[in-house]
Formats: structure tokens, C-alpha cells, sequence
């Protein structure tokens, strides 16, 4: 059965600080366009809270009720139907708070209320206050805040129940219902001391496994302690008798007498490598004596050649260069020609071309004038075209307007009703013969028929007559005059006689207008642009430009030059310049070929005078230092003292070898390391032996042997109640995964038919899917072409409209089983495109024929064609 609401008033509710009425809701379609910021999900908080909200609590969100400020109470009163009986709640939280229900069984307060309207809608209470949309039953479902309208989720599990409930005759089971649930709750308690809810073993497992563990440690230490205390026997007896052999050598002086020697010999070795040392200086001064000397004549032999290699590659090198002279000088020369020639061809081609320029701007001075003369010309006709404008648009500014002349034309009409009026009901007198002793009000009667319009006294010799004409006649009278005296009016506002002259301004000034756009468009065909004054189209261009231009403006009687003639000149000055471009680059490049060829030669020769001037340097230097005279003789001497010097040095490395420090240090050194092991042998030794006594002494008395068994037999105890525990938590396992198989089987028989239902729509939405549902009734997926989406991988906008379409189809289940099912949506659609859009609306519409839907939406062009009922937050804070 379908909730119809049909009336809303909201009074100090958050931004509604004035009571604010919404009526008219319809069982169809109703459609509340209102601009963002006006209070749309303001109204849809206000209504949950009236339905489902405890009237007493104190919460957070009832505080927010409250208009920001005010210590005001928020009260929402609602009229709704449900399957076809009329309902009413009225709440206010806060102040005061209270909450009335009044239906076919009467009225309730308090909590008897709330008892009643959570019966009614399906819904339990919300003991914290925390605006829990699952608590809501199925309307919790169905009006869909802004906040839940991209959620693709679950329905709570009051509404899992009834649709469950509602499959169950169908499904012929009771897997997922309190029997179920109770069966399920005692194995679940049951898995849960024995197992994490991600199947990891805990309490009794663990505990076993710890006990197991602990004895398994308890068995390996006494083990282990037994095992340590016999090894400790034989490791003692193996200590001693290694202490034995290394006091034995210890107590040899063999080592001691050969270290003794191998000092002495270690001051012979320090001797010989001084007398080393002094040998390979001596060698060294000679042998750097010798190479100094020889550097100095291979350096001189070198000068020496370089200076002839200098000297005859500058020979050639200026012989080449007296070649190419004569063929450089003849490209200058050419190149100079060249350059002459066209100098004077660019002079000439800037001559021709300045002649040119001043031709065409004769022949431009000469069209300006003739353009000028024109411009004048329409400038004259444009005054006289001016003045007729402004006598039609004077003619036009005194026109009787049309509605005034309707206004006279009517007046006219009522003026003559009323007389025709008068002269129907009105009492006429008329006197004949001799009326001089007559008086009418006191005045002389007259031979002039008159209208008696009102009580009217007539003297005749004495006596008087009364005349009373009809009632109506003063009445008619009356209008008569305020017809005449309107008329006058109009005609004195207008300056004319009478209505005649009106209709002859009027026609006059209809006649002006049509004269008016004539001479506009004449005037728009005088005054054309012209590029040759730089001219734009339009009066006030024409007139700008006139204003600006003197009366003798270029005035020039000569005949304009041939401007072909002058053209046919820069072209043939074109065609010289172009010539002697050519000529110009080509001596260019003959000269720089020659100088390419040139240049090269003249960087050679400067390179080897260079080399010639430092190879004489370079001799010169040398033969001038000291030891160059007698440097033969000087190279002999030194060659041989460095022979003796290399005897010598020879002589005392075979020396030093013979006595070598390194070999003996190290001899030594081993010695002494060998001294030192054995002292810490001993020491090591010595206390091994110590250590092992005492572990026997301390450990000999303590029973290992009788422990290791015990703790042997506490270690098969504890293993064989591991797996009796073991045995027991995976029995209970294999249960629940039993039932959890057996409810996945069932769950599928649930969510055949939700996903039936949903698929009518969505198919639309998505042509060719298929719908996934979980075992909680949730949307997880849609499948097109054999590949699966889930909810949350698709565009907010697909999101948001499954998240609709799968509302409507459980709404649609609820429905069946007499469930009260109301659809309200905030703001939905933001996301879709037209074509979405468009389909969504059609859906809805189809959904308004079984149940009352209800859009709350900015959107006023997406809604403007949706055929429903129009409601607006405004026009009802007005009608309060």
C-alpha cells in the first residue's frame, strides 16, 4: 500500500524561522522547484524527523533543529494517508517537546504515539538520536537525502526482513529468518572462542597450542641440562690434559735464544740499509746530471733542423703567393666595377619609383577631388532630406495616439448611450401660445421644448405645478454629464476642438510615420561610404567629414600624369637594378674565390716566418748558455761518474739484502706472538677447567635425569589435548561454513527475484546487463559483454541513477506486501546527461502511477515539460 502525504507545515525548523505550509501533494507525480539555499532538504529533514525522531531527545542532531540562535522549539506537523485511512503527526522537539498521532483509532500522545506511528510505518525507535537511516524501515530507504543519493549500498535489515518475508512462500525456506538467525547466533558464539572472523585460530586452540609449546620447552631445557651435565664430565678431562701440553711448552727456552740472535742481527741490517740509502742519492745525482746534459743536445740538434724546415717552406710558401696576386688584384678590380654599377642603378630605380608615387599621388588627389565634389553634393540633398524629417517627425510628435483616439471614440459612444438613455425615460414640456405669465424654477418658461430631468416647478397665475419625471432620469442625467464632462477633458488635454480634429491628427500623423521611414532610407541611400575619403556610411560621417574640409581643398588644374608611362619606367629601372645585382654578386664571388684561395697562403707564410723566428731563438738560447762550450767533454765525465755510481749502488743493495729488517722484524715478531697464544691458552684454559668444575658441583645433585622424564610425559599430555581442541574448532567450523553454503544456496532464491525486479529498469538504463547481487541485497555489480563492473568503478552519474532504480524495485516488492512505500528524492539527477535524464523522468512518471513520488530540485529547465503537480516553497510561506 502506497504513503500519500498531503500536507507539510514547518514552523522554527532550522532556516524556516516563519511557518511555512506545503499543500496540493497528489497520489502521482509531484515536482517542488525551488533555487538552492531555499530549504528543499531542509523540508525532507524536517519530515524524517516527524516520523521517526524521538519528540524527547536531547541528541545532536535535535539541537540542529533548532534555528541557529533561537531557543525556540521546532515543530512539524503532517497529514498523510495509508491504505486509504487518513493520518495526522504533529512533534516539536526542544521546548516543550510533544508529539500527537491521530488516525482511525483516534488520537495518542507521548509514547503511546510513538509507539503507534512506528507500527504503522514499519519503523523501530532510534535510542540514540542519531538520524540512523536503517532504523527507518522502509521510508528510511525511500527518501533519499542528498548526502545517500550516489550511495549504491544495502537496505537495512528491517527491510532485508520483509522482503525476505515477502520471497519466503515463494522460496519454501527459512534460512535467513529467526530460526535461522538462532541457530546461526549459537555456532557463530561457538566459532568465535575458537576462531578470529578471519579464520585464525584463538582461545582454547591457542591456549592448548601454548601449553604444548611451554612443555616442549620445559622437555628440551631438562634435555638439553642432562645432556650439558654429562658432556661437562668429558669436556673437564679434555680441558686438563690440553692445560698439560701448554705448560709444557711454555717452560721450552728454545724460542728464546733464537730471538736473542735475531736482535743482534737486526742492528747489522739497520747498518747496511744507510749505506744503501747513500748509494742510490749518489746514483741518482749522476743520472739526473746525465739526462740535463743529453736533453741539452738532443734540444740543440732539434733547433736546428726546425730552422731549415722554417726556411724552406717559407720559400715555397711565397712563391705560391706571387702566383695568385695578379688574379686577386683583377677580381678588386671587377668587384669595384660592379659595385660602381649598381650604386648607380639604385639611384636611378629610386628615382623611377619616387616619379611613380608622386604620379599615382596626383591620380589619388585628383579622385579625392572628384569624391569631394560628390560628398558635397549629397551633402546638400541630405539637408533637404533633413528638413522634411523634421517637419514628418513634428507632424508624427502632434499625432493623437491610437489608444487616445479609442479612448475619445469610446467616450463618444458612452456619451450617446447616456443620451439615448435620457431621451427614452426623460419628461419633455413644451409650451404654445403666449407663455409670458409662466415661470419653470423661477425663470420664463419660453416656447422651447425642454428635458425634465429632475423635480421641476412650473407658476401659472398663482398656482404652481410640480412635474416628477421617472426615477431613472437624474441617474441617466448624471452619466450624461460625466460622459460630456470626460470628453471635454481628453479634448482640452489634447489641445482640440473636438473628436473630428483627433481623427484628422491621427490620420495626419500615421501618414508622417510612413513619410518618416521613407526619408530614413533616402537618407541612408545618400550618404554611402567611401574609401577614397576614408569615408563611412552614415549623415553624421558626411557631415563630420564636410566640417573638416576646406572649401578649396586640393585644388589642382593640371592634367594628371601617365601613370602606365611612369609605371613602365620603375619597371625597366627594376630590371637595370636587377642586372646589376647579378653582375655585383657574381664579382663578389669571383673575388672572394680569389681571396679564399688568398687567404689561406697568407696565414701560411705568417705561420712559418714564426716557426723560423723561434727556431733562431730557440739556437740562439742554447749556444749561449755556459755549458754548451764543453758540452762534449762535460757529457763524457758524467756518463762515467753515473757507471761508478750504479757499481756502488749495486753493491749495497746485495748487502742489504743479505741483512733484511722486514724478514728478521717478522721472525721476531712470530716469536713473541707464539709466547703470548700460549700465555692466553693457559689463562683460557684455567678457567674452562674452573667453569666445568663448578657446573658438576652445582648441577650433580638436582635429579636431571628424573625431570627430562616428567617433562617428556607433560609433553604427550599437552599434545593429545591440542588435538582434541583442534578436532572440536574445526567440527565447528565445517558447521558454520556448512550453514553459511546452505544460506548462499538460499540467499540466491532471495535474490532472483530482487534482481528480476531491478533489472526492468536497469535494463533500460543499460541495455544487455547483468545485475550482482550480495546476500545483503546490495548492488555490487553489473556485467555487460561478459565483463563485470563494479558499482564503485562506474561514473557517479551511472552510480547515482542504479542507486534509484534499485530503491524503486524493492519499493515495488515492499508494495506488494502492504508495506507503506512513499518515494522522495533530493536533488537526484545532478550528474546525468540529457539522454540519462530524460529516461530517469519516464521512470518515475511509470512509478507515480503505483505510488506517490515526490522530486525535490534547482532544476526548473530539466523538469519545465514533466507533466505533474507543482509545488512551491514560496508561494507557501506566502499563503502563511
Amino acid at each position: 500500500m502506497s504513503l500519500r502525504l498531503r500536507r507539510i507545515a514547518i514552523d522554527n525548523f532550522r532556516k524556516f524561522r516563519q511557518p511555512v505550509v506545503i499543500e496540493g501533494l497528489t497520489d502521482g507525480l509531484n515536482i517542488l522547484i525551488e533555487p538552492n539555499e531555499t530549504g528543499k532538504s531542509t523540508l525532507l529533514e524536517a519530515l524524517r524527523a516527524a516520523f521517526f525522531m524521538k519528540h524527547s531527545t536531547k541528541s545532536q542532531l535535535a539541537q540542529s533543529y533548532a534555528p541557529h540562535g533561537d531557543a525556540v522549539g521546532p515543530s512539524i506537523q503532517a497529514q498523510f494517508e495509508v491504505g486509504g485511512d487518513r493520518w495526522s503527526v504533529s512533534k516539536r522537539f526542544l521546548k516543550s517537546p510533544m508529539v500527537e498521532v491521530e488516525g482511525p483509532q483516534g488520537r495518542a500522545q507521548g509514547e503511546e504515539a510513538e509507539t503507534r506511528l512506528h507500527s504503522l510505518l514499519g519503523s523501530v525507535k532510534d535510542g540514540r538520536g542519531a538520524g540512523d537511516s536503517s532504523n527507518y524501515g522502509t521510508l528510511g530507504l525511500l527518501w533519499v537525502v542528498q548526502t545517500d543519493a550516489l550511495a549504491v549500498k544495502a537496505p537495512g535489515q528491517l527491510v532485508r526482513d520483509r522482503i525476505r518475508s515477502t520471497l519466503e512462500a515463494e522460496v519454501g525456506s527459512i534460512m535467513g529468518g529467526p530460526a535461522y538467525h538462532r541457530v546461526r547466533s549459537g555456532v557463530d558464539e561457538q566459532f568465535g572462542r575458537c576462531w578470529t572472523p578471519t579464520a585464525q585460530r584463538r582461545g582454547p586452540q591457542n591456549d592448548a597450542r601454548d601449553r604444548l609449546e611451554l612443555a616442549e620447552k620445559a622437555a628440551s631445557d631438562a634435555a638439553t641440562r642432562l645432556a650439558g651435565l654429562e658432556q661437562a664430565f668429558s669436556d673437564l678431562e679434555a680441558e686438563r690434559t690440553k692445560l698439560k701440553v701448554v705448560l709444557r711448552d711454555i717452560a721450552d727456552d728454545t724460542d728464546a735464544q733464537t730471538r736473542k740472535d735475531l736482535v743482534a742481527s737486526l742492528e747489522v741490517a739497520r747498518s747496511a740499509a744507510q749505506v744503501l740509502a747513500t748509494r742510490k742519492a749518489e746514483h741518482e745525482v749522476a743520472d739526473s746530471k746525465v739526462r740535463t746534459l743529453e736533453d741539452l743536445d738532443e734540444r740543440h740538434r732539434r733547433a736546428i733542423q726546425n730552422q731549415s724546415a722554417a726556411q724552406v717552406a717559407l720559400a715555397q710558401v711565397q712563391e705560391q703567393r706571387g702566383a695568385l696576386r695578379e688574379d686577386l688584384a683583377q677580381a678588386e678590380r671587377g668587384a669595384e666595377q660592379a659595385r660602381i654599377a649598381l650604386e648607380g642603378a639604385r639611384a636611378q630605380r629610386l628615382e623611377a619609383h619616387a616619379a611613380l608615387r608622386a604620379g599615382e599621388a596626383r591620380v589619388e588627389a585628383a579622385q579625392r577631388r572628384a569624391a569631394l565634389v560628390a560628398a558635397r553634393n549629397r551633402h546638400q540633398e541630405l539637408l533637404a532630406l533633413e528638413a522634411q524629417l523634421a517637419a514628418a517627425r513634428a507632424v508624427v510628435a502632434t499625432m493623437v495616439p491610437a489608444e487616445t483616439l479609442a479612448t475619445l471614440d469610446e467616450n463618444e459612444r458612452a456619451i450617446g448611450q447616456a443620451q439615448a438613455v435620457l431621451d427614452a425615460g426623460a419628461t419633455r414640456i413644451r409650451a404654445e401660445g403666449d407663455t409670458g405669465g409662466l415661470l419653470v424654477d423661477g425663470e420664463p418658461l419660453g416656447t422651447q421644448e425642454r428635458t425634465i430631468t429632475r423635480e421641476t416647478r412650473i407658476q401659472v397665475s398663482g398656482a404652481e405645478i410640480v412635474i416628477l419625471p421617472p426615477p431613472g432620469t437624474t441617474s441617466a442625467q448624471e452619466r450624461l454629464n460625466a460622459a460630456l464632462e470626460r470628453q471635454q477633458a481628453a479634448l482640452r488635454e489634447l489641445g482640440l476642438p473636438d473628436i473630428v480634429a483627433a481623427r484628422v491628427s491621427h490620420d495626419g500623423g500615421r501618414d508622417a510615420k510612413g513619410e518618416v521611414q521613407t526619408l530614413l532610407a533616402r537618407i541612408t541611400a545618400a550618404t554611402p561610404g567611401d574609401d577614397r575619403l576614408n569615408l563611412a556610411a552614415g549623415a553624421d560621417a558626411l557631415k563630420a567629414l564636410l566640417a573638416d574640409e576646406a572649401q578649396d581643398d586640393d585644388e589642382d588644374s593640371g592634367e594628371p600624369p601617365d601613370i602606365e608611362e611612369l609605371r613602365a619606367a620603375a619597371s625597366a629601372a627594376d630590371d637595370v637594378l636587377a642586372r646589376a645585382e647579378g653582375v655585383h654578386e657574381s664579382a663578389m664571388t669571383a673575388l672572394r674565390r680569389a681571396d679564399e684561395a688568398h687567404s689561406p697562403l697568407a696565414t701560411a707564410e705568417a705561420e712559418r716566418r714564426s716557426d723560423l723566428t723561434h727556431a733562431t731563438s730557440e739556437i740562439q738560447g742554447i749556444e749561449g748558455r755556459a755549458d754548451f762550450v764543453t758540452l762534449a767533454a762535460g757529457l763524457t765525465d758524467a756518463l762515467a761518474a753515473r757507471a761508478g755510481a750504479a757499481v756502488r749502488w749495486e753493491e749495497a743493495q746485495q748487502n742489504a739484502t743479505a741483512h733484511d729488517q722486514d724478514v728478521i722484524k717478522r721472525r721476531i715478531d712470530a716469536i713473541d706472538a707464539r709466547e703470548r697464544a700460549a700465555s692466553e691458552r693457559r689463562a683460557k684454559l684455567e678457567k674452562e677447567i674452573a667453569r666445568l668444575g663448578g657446573t658438576i658441583e652445582s648441577e650433580g645433585g638436582k635429579g636431571l635425569a628424573e625431570r627430562e622424564a616428567a617433562a617428556r610425559d607433560e609433553v604427550d599430555a599437552a599434545r593429545a589435548a591440542l588435538e582434541r581442541v583442534t578436532e572440536d574448532a574445526e567440527t565447528i567450523k565445517l558447521l558454520r561454513d556448512t550453514l553459511d553454503e546452505a544460506r548462499d544456496e538460499t540467499s540466491a532464491k532471495f535474490v532472483g527475484p530482487v534482481a528480476q525486479q531491478a533489472r526492468r529498469y536497469i535494463e533500460r538504463l543499460l541495455p544487455g546487463c547483468e545485475l550482482v547481487f550480495s546476500e545483503e541485497l546490495q548492488l555490487e555489480a553489473v556485467k555487460r559483454g561478459g565483463v563485470s563492473e563494479g558499482c564503485e568503478d562506474l561514473s557517479q552519474g551511472t552510480q547515482e541513477q542504479l542507486a534509484v532504480l534499485t530503491r524503486i524495485a524493492f519499493a515495488e516488492l515492499l508494495l506488494v506486501q502492504g508495506q507503506p512505500v512513499s518515494l522522495i528524492l533530493d536533488d537526484p539527477f545532478a550528474y546525468a546527461d540529457d539522454a540519462r535524464l530524460d529516461l530517469m523522468i519516464d521512470i518515475l512518471n511509470e512509478v507515480s502511477e503505483r505510488m506517490q513520488v515526490i522530486v525535490l530540485t534547482c532544476r526548473d529547465r530539466a523538469f519545465r515539460h514533466v507533466p505533474a503537480t507543482r509545488l512551491a516553497i514560496n508561494a507557501a510561506i506566502e499563503a502563511t
